[in-house]
């Protein structure tokens, strides 16, 4: 008894499982006949699985002379466009839905090489979903996650449109099976492999939105369970960034949280109420992002200014080793040449040994002929002997190097210099030091301590620095030199002072970028819309700067700007007044800049440079420098070098 009982409930479930696919068979090879079974799709084939055979018929099915196989695309990035404009001149319109139904699967297929097409032609297939009332009912219903995606594939002899809505379940997922020589297809999907990690972080925004309004809180355990449901969300959301990395309960969690959001919904009726509230969110998320914006700059300043412990170690390292050197041995040779007008001299004025030791090194190795090029260096008094000692230990082949204290400078004094009269006022002091006063800049970038050296304005006294020299190159000590600088000397410059590069290619390179031109002495001197130059590599024509008295200019326009109000700090300023229509423009190979702020710096560029400029904070000898262009610094270093590995500093 118990066995025939047995055999009858098997029976039962084998006609239930098999009745569908009997009759969905039995209808579709009497509509598509004399097509073979096998010549569809596998898609089309395996679509009766699970589904209704009367909502498979609910649309007309195509003429067998027009059947076309589908295109194998699912997804393609070039089209995002509408159901409407996918339907071509040839093509017609998609079936009205009635109200609560949803797409989920649409096939549209192509017309045949001779474009003919018949008037009935329709969709191939159609599968429906309804979908659960805002009641709470919602049992023989599907999830409402719902993702769109559409493609258009064109080609030289015929267009194949594709057009796929697919519906995600948990409950009750429909299976697709494509062709096994069609894999290509799949991996055209990953475009919107995040699509429910954005979803279920909208719902989880929602779900905040409805903890805060007044009838929800009025309800203590409706609260509790829906914070309780929001934890069990972000516990399974977690880190995820794409939908494979969901757990396989997600669906299941995330249900339970619209099923308690439904019920919320009927508690509250009140938009205007939700509204205030997610503007107040709206606000609170923009204060944050403000304030996570200041601590960035203020944090990134802190990083581009705090010396490394391996920079600290090592001049304190070198002049240690200097001091304990006989006076015969800590000079340099080839002092004869250092007055020769007829060598190609640079000028390099910096405070970072391994910075200044790159630029030496770089410009060397790349020289045609080395023992032709001199290098001026001037440092502070802090890093002299430090600086004099790398360069004993590691001179640069036969290329010279003299390295001089600014304090030997005894006619650079404030009487004589407005800048440096600037520099030690109590004003300026107090404006450096005394941050929180009110006329104090709260722009972190003027609080840089460069501005403060009077090393970072020499570049304003070459030709009383170096009295025997015509010509010079200054280099400043973020540079790397990848080509042979000699072909500056050849250039004819008719009769301007400095060769530049012009740096205009963005609005905020011009000269209302540095220059307040609300200031009436500045408005009408120069033109808001001039083109912006760089210092860091040019070349100087100082016998043309000793003939137009160039330095007496930048002194009548440091005293006039006294009170900053011209503008604010720095050297670019200053340069651009100075060297207003004084400047021959160089071609931009010659000086390629932005590689310590700019990550997308073109690599061509860099390789066509002759010189490369990390201006910016990510200084390459930092640990915030960007990876991808500290190589072409640290190249021009020998870490292997005693100084070096003692400080333990590495690449």
């Amino acid at each position: 008894m118990v066995r025939r009982r047995r055999s009858v409930l098997l029976l039962l479930l084998a006609l239930t499982v098999l009745s569908p696919l009997v009759l969905y068979t039995h209808r579709l090879s009497a509509a598509l006949n004399p097509i073979r079974r096998s010549d569809l799709p596998g898609e089309i084939a395996n679509q009766g699985r699970g589904v209704k055979s009367s909502k498979l018929n609910a649309l007309p099915l195509e003429s067998v002379s027009f059947m076309k196989e589908p295109v194998g695309v699912v997804f393609s990035e070039e089209s995002r466009e509408s159901a409407s404009k996918l339907t071509e001149p040839d093509s017609q319109e998609f079936p009205s839905r009635k109200a609560g139904e949803h797409k989920n699967r649409v096939l549209s297929e192509a017309t045949a090489a001779d474009g003919v097409r018949s008037k009935d032609e329709g969709l191939i297939d159609q599968v429906t979903i309804r979908e659960g009332h805002d009641d709470g009912s919602m049992r023989g219903s599907f999830d409402q996650q719902e993702t769109t995606m559409a493609s258009q594939q064109k080609s030289t002899s015929e267009v194949n449109s594709l057009e796929t809505v697919a519906e995600q379940t948990s409950v009750n997922v429909l299976a697709v099976n494509s062709l096994e020589g069609n894999k290509d297809s799949q991996s055209q999907t990953a475009a919107l492999l995040d699509t429910r990690i954005r979803n279920i972080r909208d719902l989880l925004i929602k779900a905040k939105v409805y903890l805060g309004l007044g009838a929800i809180r009025a309800n203590p355990q409706y609260l509790k369970d829906l914070r309780q449901r929001i934890r069990e969300v972000q516990k399974v959301l977690g880190d995820a960034s794409k939908d494979s990395d969901l757990p396989k309960n997600a669906n299941e969690k995330v249900k339970t949280l619209e099923q308690t959001l439904i019920k919320g919904k009927q508690m509250q009726d009140d938009c205007s109420v939700v509204v205030k509230k997610l503007r107040a969110m709206l606000h609170s998320a923009e204060e944050q992002l403000h304030a996570h914006k200041k601590q960035t700059v203020f944090l990134t300043q802190l990083a581009a200014k705090t010396l490394p412990k391996g920079l600290h170690c090592l001049p304190l390292r070198l002049a240690n080793e200097y001091f304990s050197l006989d006076r015969d041995h800590q000079q340099f040779p080839n002092k004869e040449k250092l007055d020769d007008p007829k060598l190609y001299h640079y000028a390099l004025f910096s405070d970072n040994i391994l910075a200044a030791a790159v630029v030496v090194n770089s410009t060397v190795l790349n020289a045609k002929h080395p023992s032709h090029h001199v290098f001026h260096i001037v440092t502070d008094r802090l890093n002299y002997a430090p600086m004099r000692m790398w360069f004993l230990s590691n001179p640069p082949g036969k290329a010279t190097v003299e390295v001089q204290n600014i304090e030997e400078f005894t006619w650079l004094n404030s009487s004589y210099s407005p800048v440096l009269k600037q520099l030690e006022s109590q004003s300026m002091i107090d404006y450096y030091f005394r941050t929180h006063r009110a006329n104090s800049d709260s722009n972190l970038k003027y609080r840089n301590p460069k501005y403060l050296s009077i090393l970072n304005h020499l570049r304003f006294y070459l030709p009383e620095i170096y009295p025997k020299l015509h010509k010079i190159v200054f280099l400043d000590d973020d540079v790397v030199v990848k080509k042979d600088l000699t072909s500056l000397w050849s250039i004819d410059m008719k009769g301007k002072v400095i060769g530049v590069v012009e740096t205009c290619g963005e609005s905020f390179h011009r000269f209302d970028r540095y220059l307040n031109f609300s200031n009436p002495v500045i408005a009408k001197n120069f033109d808001p819309h001039a083109c912006g130059w760089a210092f860091g590599m040019n070349v100087f024509d100082l016998a043309e700067w000793r003939r137009q008295n160039i330095t007496e200019i930048y002194h009548s326009w440091q005293k006039l700007n006294k009170d900053r109000l011209l503008w604010k700090l720095g050297t670019l300023p200053p340069g651009l007044i100075t060297f207003w229509n004084k400047t021959f423009p160089l071609n931009r190979s010659w000086h390629v800049l932005g590689l310590g702020y700019n990550p997308h710096v073109s690599s061509r560029d860099i390789e066509r440079a002759a010189v490369i400029h990390y201006n910016g904070n990510m200084k390459p000898w930092l640990e915030i420098g960007l990876p991808k262009f500290r190589n072409y610094w640290s190249t021009y270093l020998d870490y292997d070098q005693p100084f070096l590995r003692e400080c333990n500093i590495n690449p």
